[in-house]
């Protein structure tokens, strides 16, 4: 998704997006697909790069990934604001490997929010419950309709088991590794029709 698209989603949203995201986000393409087709190759593709960084730096993630009913990767969020800020970011639904269907999430967040930043974030559904729930929704928005517990790494490198038990646990990189300290509730997550 190119920027301009990006700003006129958030701005169709209400929200306000200064400059600075076009300034300070690096994570754009000059290639961006218009068919369906191209769009669902290349949210694959960034997909199983995203699972493959997240595999080869969280011990036990792809033990985790291969007990889940669900995975759904949404390769590349988009952050940008001033003040008030918004994300948004496609991904892909996948179960035993095969892609489900394609989804959307966005938010919106008002405080110390400047600049741009892109992260790819994970969210396993380990239940049957779970992941039903969620693909029978129409929408599905993080922390109202189900909590997802931050995947969090012990001394010993690997997954707190605590985590590893949860209904449904999110992973949330940047280019700097696995991030901590970021909240998902209030993420919406919606079906795209393509």
């Amino acid at each position: 998704m190119n920027r301009r698209h990006f700003v006129t989603r958030l701005a169709g949203s209400g929200l306000v997006v200064s400059t600075a995201f076009a300034a300070g986000c690096t994570t754009t393409g000059a290639y961006v697909p218009t068919d369906a087709a191209a769009k669902r190759k290349e949210i694959d593709a960034g997909a199983d790069g995203a699972l493959n960084r997240l595999f080869t730096t969280v011990d036990s993630s792809r033990e985790l990934a291969s007990r889940a009913q669900g995975i759904l990767v949404f390769p590349r969020v988009l952050s940008a604001g001033l003040v008030v800020g918004g994300e948004y970011g496609e991904g892909v639904l996948r179960s035993k490997g095969a892609a489900v269907s394609y989804y959307r999430t966005t938010s919106a967040s008002v405080g110390a929010t400047a600049g741009g930043q892109s992260k790819s974030v994970v969210l396993m559904f380990m239940t049957p419950g779970a992941y039903d729930k969620f693909v029978n929704s129409s929408g599905w928005t993080v922390g109202a309709d189900a909590g997802v517990a931050l995947a969090k790494i012990g001394a010993n490198g690997k997954l707190d088991t605590i985590t590893g038990q949860q209904p449904v646990i999110g992973f949330v990189q940047t280019n700097a590794g696995l991030m901590f300290d970021v909240s998902l509730d209030g993420s919406k997550i919606s079906k795209l029709n393509m």
